[in-house]
């Protein structure tokens, strides 16, 4: 049997642009960025750190729909977590962390605090938009809209205890997909 060596790398579309990291993509890439909650700017300057560790990745596709998931993940984490050691104790600085890692088909980001609580994922739509008619604004939920775009930005959302207490929420996106919905 005649085993044929692909004419195109498996990095490339069939333009040759690449669609993952042109940084030896079979590695991967892992970036880490710790936050002070308090910070009134912690959520922009995580979404600037990811944009850039993106388009040093060469992965520009993936700019607008990851820095809008660590967005929502760090809002989350800067306005409903408490830590557990500090439950009694208000105050004091609150630290989140955003997890960045690619592998040449995925990118999985992931946000921690020190809040053990499990997040609230929403469940999805109860009621269909056709059974709603003039009550649009019963679809729109009182909490967890942050979460559901998350949801519906990401093939899949989840959560993770930490080891010493805490959580992580994380989410994988498809870099394939998103190189077909947002070629650059």
């Amino acid at each position: 049997m005649d085993v044929q060596q692909s004419k195109h790398t498996a990095n490339a579309s069939a333009t040759g642009t690449p669609r993952r990291s042109v940084h030896d993509p079979s590695n991967g890439h892992f970036r880490s960025l710790t936050l002070c909650a308090e910070d009134r700017d912690c959520v922009k300057a995580a979404r600037d750190a990811v944009g850039s560790y993106l388009r040093t990745w060469g992965l520009a596709h993936a700019v607008d729909d990851a820095r809008l998931i660590v967005s929502e993940l760090v809002g989350n984490a800067v306005h409903h977590a408490v830590p557990d050691d500090r439950l009694a104790v208000p105050g004091g600085a609150r630290r989140v962390d955003v997890s960045l890692m690619t592998w040449p088909e995925v990118l999985v980001i992931g946000v921690s605090d020190e809040d053990s609580t499990p997040p609230d994922l929403p469940l999805g739509e109860f009621i269909s938009p056709a059974l709603a008619g003039d009550f649009s604004e019963a679809l729109l939920l009182d909490r967890g809209r942050g979460l559901l775009i998350v949801q519906r930005l990401a093939e899949a959302v989840w959560w993770s205890p930490g080891t010493k207490g805490g959580k992580t929420v994380w989410c994988r996106l498809d870099l394939d997909r998103l190189w077909t919905e947002n070629p650059a």
